[in-house]
């Protein structure tokens, strides 16, 4: 019962990090597309520094439930499984959540340029980046649920 209240913990805050992930691309081809508009921008700028904040909260809790579902065996293993046992697919799981973090962090890095009176790519570009996150996360459900090597 613990092994599956943790997990569904460290779902739950994977889903609300992903949300921001797929998000803060959003906000930022807005901001590309109402240059023109201070007032828009302030706000858009205000939206995208607290999802930022809350994608960085929600990443950590994630990351401390994923570590103990992981490695938590091994601190108790009389309660937790250990559930990649000789299996590579974690690794590759590994990587490619690695890969959205730095999406992640780069997004983010796009925002502060901007509000420090940088330039954004364009708003087609930034649109077409934005499918980038659905492409990795749909390989990332596929390692976890057929668990392929």
């Amino acid at each position: 019962m613990t092994y599956l209240l943790i997990k569904s913990l460290h779902l739950v805050f994977v889903i609300a990090w992903m949300a921001t992930v797929f998000y803060l691309p959003r906000i930022l081809v807005n901001m590309a597309e109402t240059a023109n508009e201070p007032a828009v921008q302030a706000r858009l700028q205000l939206m995208g520094r607290r999802l930022y904040k809350f994608g960085h909260n929600m990443f950590g809790i994630a990351f401390v439930f994923g570590l103990v579902l992981w490695q938590g065996w091994r601190v108790f293993p009389a309660t937790l499984p250990n559930v990649a046992a000789g299996m590579h697919w974690i690794d590759a799981k590994l990587t490619l959540v690695a890969v959205l973090l730095a999406y992640f962090i780069w997004c983010g890095r796009l925002l502060k340029r901007k509000a420090a009176g940088g330039t954004l790519p364009s708003s087609r570009a930034l649109r077409w980046i934005n499918e980038l996150p659905v492409l990795l996360l749909l390989a990332v459900v596929f390692l976890v649920i057929a668990k392929p090597f």
